[in-house]
């Protein structure tokens, strides 16, 4: 070799080293959390965290006020207690800033070590649980974090007490370390669960990918290894429905806590169940669903996602017009799922379609909202419903739901059978995953270039507009149709929910277009009597029995206390007039097609 080229031969190497160096320069010291539990019994976890200060003399930290897949500000930060911060051991100031921000002197110290307990204790899957005898701790409620644009790593490590045994989560962990775990980013940190104490596994694999199915709380009475080949079953659904597992490893997260929950998460989800769960066909089933839904979301708004939802703002509300999309079609698969894996036969899944059409149009808001606008409303209005709230929304779960059906039977139609919703949303992952995201018209022509022609008009209706849908050609494609009326339509009905409060027959609700709306019948209003004869709490539907639909009745009640009559002219009973069925005399062409649409 030359000299020249001994020369050019020293400089790359100088340049590969230099490049690397710097990238490792480029590289944020990570955040590094040690999480403890000096008492679980009083519901706290104490953290303490290092936080790199890059020799600025103030740092500010901040906690998020909500968590992704929950669309409602929950002020986290009002769980916080005890925070200090220290420099080498000794004190230095920090001071709350805003309601969920603290700023930190550092003196131009490195590093500062912050402390702070959390009070945790509501068992809900967005929050944090902490007890004697395991911990369920969700991101945003636990961690503060530098306000700052860069991405950094996040590291967490678990002291567990005594007579616990184990922790899991999605997070990766660090070689060498027990129990402490790294993630890439704060949203990942966030996107991620821990689950400590003593969690019961199994384990399956898909494509080579390891699915861990976990259980915590009280598992005595749940079957693990009947739900583990379950759960694998569905797993295989989804994959067949989506074409490939794009995840390095699944944890499914399951609270034996007896209630009920779920949160996606981008590689694991985070349920509730009771513990006798497996041991009942109808709760069993109800749980099945939930995990098809909880796990359809790795696809469906964990990556690909609406372009509103990424990067997040955890500190304000990110609103969104989809959440049809993200929701109501993942809550489409979720059922569909259940019944492609073998787990439900025909008549559960057209019972469990039926249910939701049903919820669509026993809600008087549908024709008041159209189903982008409730998603957009969210905020104010899907966690936080009152009496009222039937009457002037719509839900975008159910109606998402029913709009995904309507969407893949009108693809089938249009492209005779070749292509199907599931085209339309493995298209949509391959253009809109990741840091790209989509908006709702990039979504309608995705749709419509898989259905080979103009979604559009169909789209504006269904989801524009707060008009009836349509389910005439999807009907007639599947070969279905609506049960017809029975007796049922001859009865009589008042239109309210009602509650026993003490003895008192309350009413809680009271549906637009209904009799008791007509006559003047509020919400808090105490129904005494019907006719001069006394109404007992548990006896309102026996009485109005006794009556059919056009019959005009006298209602006492009191309102504050004050006695009126009210005349009330009974309306129809709906019974159930959205139950699917197979039509009696679907041809075999529409027989084939409903059998390739369930088991695809």
């Amino acid at each position: 070799m030359t000299r020249t080229a001994l020369a050019a031969l020293a400089c790359a190497v100088a340049v590969a080293m230099l490049t690397t160096a710097d990238l490792h320069a480029q590289a944020p010291e990570p955040i590094r959390y040690t999480l403890r539990f000096p008492d679980a019994r009083t519901h706290y976890v104490d953290i303490e965290a290092a936080y790199p200060t890059g020799g600025q003399p103030t740092i500010e930290l901040y906690m998020a006020v909500w968590t992704p897949g929950s669309y409602l500000v929950r002020e986290y930060q009002r769980h916080i207690e005890g925070v200090t911060a220290s420099v080498d051991g000794k004190p230095v100031p920090i001071v709350k800033s805003t309601k969920n921000r603290w700023r930190v002197t550092t003196g131009g110290a490195r590093t500062v070590t912050v402390r702070y307990r959390v009070y945790s204790r509501e068992m809900t899957v967005r929050n944090n649980w902490v007890e004697r005898d395991f911990a369920m701790l969700n991101g945003a409620p636990t961690f503060l974090t530098l306000v700052e644009s860069r991405p950094r790593a996040h590291e967490v490590s678990v002291d567990l007490p005594m007579g616990w045994t184990g922790t899991a989560t999605a997070l990766t962990p660090i070689a060498g370390a027990p129990h402490a775990y790294v993630a890439e980013d704060f949203d990942t940190l966030v996107d991620s669960p821990i689950v400590a104490g003593r969690p019961v596994t199994r384990e399956f694999q898909v494509d080579g990918k390891r699915h861990v199915l976990v259980l915590e709380g009280d598992p005595s009475q749940f079957d693990i290894d009947r739900a583990v080949a379950d759960v694998k079953k569905i797993v295989e659904a989804g994959r067949a429905a989506m074409g490939s597992l794009p995840y390095p490893h699944y944890y499914f997260l399951n609270m034996v806590v007896d209630t009920g929950g779920g949160l996606e998460h981008k590689n694991s989800f985070l349920t509730m169940s009771g513990r006798f769960t497996t041991r009942s066909p109808r709760a069993y089933q109800n749980w099945l669903s939930l995990v098809a839904h909880e796990y359809f979301h790795n696809w469906n708004v964990k990556r690909l996602r609406p372009v509103e939802l990424g990067p997040f703002d955890y500190e304000r509300e990110n609103f969104v017009k989809t959440l049809w999309v993200a929701e109501g079609f993942t809550d489409y698969y979720a059922d569909l799922l259940v019944r492609r894996a073998g787990l439900s036969n025909d008549a559960d899944y057209l019972s469990a379609l039926s249910g939701q059409i049903e919820a669509v149009h026993s809600t008087p808001g549908r024709l008041m909202t159209p189903v982008d606008m409730a998603s957009y409303d969210t905020w104010i209005k899907q966690y936080r419903p009152d009496e009222n709230t039937a009457n002037t929304t719509i839900n975008y779960y159910p109606k998402g739901a029913v709009v995904a059906f309507l969407l893949d039977a009108r693809i089938r139609a249009t492209s005779n059978g070749v292509r199907t919703l599931d085209d339309g949303m493995r298209l949509a992952m391959q253009r809109y995953s990741g840091a790209k995201g989509y908006t709702a018209e990039q979504f309608y022509a995705t749709m419509s270039e898989v259905a080979g022609t103009d979604l559009r008009p169909f789209f504006a209706q269904a989801v524009e507009s707060a008009d009836e849908l349509d389910y005439a050609q999807a009907l007639d494609y599947l070969g279905l149709r609506f049960a017809p009326a029975g007796a049922e339509a001859l009865r009589a009905s008042l239109g309210v929910t009602t509650r026993n409060d003490a003895g008192r027959l309350v009413i809680t609700g009271v549906r637009r277009a209904t009799a008791a709306f007509e006559a003047g019948l509020n919400v808090d209003d105490e129904i005494l009597a019907v006719d001069g004869v006394r109404v007992r709490p548990d006896g309102l539907s026996a009485r109005l029995e006794l009556f059919k639909a056009g019959d005009r009745i006298t209602m006492l009640v009191a309102r504050r206390d004050r006695l009126m009559e009210m005349l009330v002219t009974l309306g129809p009973d709906a019974g159930r007039p959205w139950r699917l069925e197979v039509r009696p005399d679907a041809t075999s062409d529409q027989r084939a097609r409903l059998t390739g649409w369930l088991s695809q």
